[in-house]
């Protein structure tokens, strides 16, 4: 699909869904490595008082984790690829599979890698992550473990990220979490906008294209998304830019 730069958009009628690693933050070597900058947490209050609270992320990190990044800021978040969702109102919608599911997913991944080489194993409510962003020559082996423990796990599926593959049960789709949030207020009636940079969030950008709105892509690659930004830096300018010129707006 051809893309192009994202339009001006007005924030009165939109619906601002966000992915978080990639999109918000830069990727680190480690999940809890990242910072997010104080000048792109007043951006996100600011759009999320302009938007009337229709602003969530979409992530595939546990909620808790998103959260305590975010504070003193609290928004919507579906967490785990839309597994786990806090909705504006504050209720859980939650559909983890059980806890001794992803205890046998650990062992058998534990068991098949060798997690003194670098190797990470993230674990989250309905998920493991294999991170091996320090250890590249393994990403192989790691692809192939992680494949191995879901073809013995029913109702999992495997999602590649950058220098990341994941075993994440079949209800996560961040496609399904943005169309919950839009049957709901704040976000009902709106139209949605998606940013992401990631494979998994290609699901997202299909509901969103689906529905009229507007899908952006950070970074190279084939996508779904109708429009592009090149990187998280110009993500993080142009949502600066979408603030300000609301604040300006309101000014007058």
């Amino acid at each position: 699909m051809v893309t192009s730069p994202p339009p001006v958009v007005d924030l009165r009628q939109l619906a601002l869904f966000l992915d978080f690693d990639g999109t918000l933050v830069e990727i680190a070597d480690h999940p809890d490595s990242i910072t997010l900058d104080e000048g792109t947490r007043a951006n996100l209050a600011a759009l999320a008082g302009q938007l009337e609270g229709a602003l969530a992320i979409v992530t595939g990190r546990a909620i808790d984790d998103v959260l305590e990044h975010l504070a003193p800021l609290a928004l919507p978040v579906a967490g785990v690829h839309g597994l786990v969702r806090r909705t504006a109102a504050g209720a859980m919608d939650d559909m983890t599979p059980p806890a001794h599911v992803i205890e046998g997913l650990r062992r058998q991944l534990g068991n098949a890698l060798d997690l003194d080489k670098g190797v990470l194993l993230e674990i989250k409510p309905g998920a493991i992550a294999v991170h091996f962003r320090a250890c590249p020559d393994l990403g192989a082996a790691c692809i192939a473990a992680a494949e191995d423990a879901v073809a013995a796990t029913p109702g999992f599926v495997i999602s590649h990220g950058k220098m990341v593959v994941e075993a994440r049960s079949s209800a996560s789709d961040k496609g399904r979490a943005i169309m919950a949030f839009l049957n709901e207020p704040p976000f009902a009636g709106r139209h949605p906008v998606f940013i992401g940079d990631d494979i998994t969030d290609e699901d997202g950008f299909r509901a969103v294209n689906d529905a009229g709105g507007i899908s952006i892509k950070i970074g190279g690659g084939e996508t779904l998304a109708r429009h592009r930004l090149d990187s998280t830096r110009a993500c993080l300018d142009w949502l600066g830019t979408l603030a300000q010129a609301q604040r300006s707006e309101k000014t007058r």
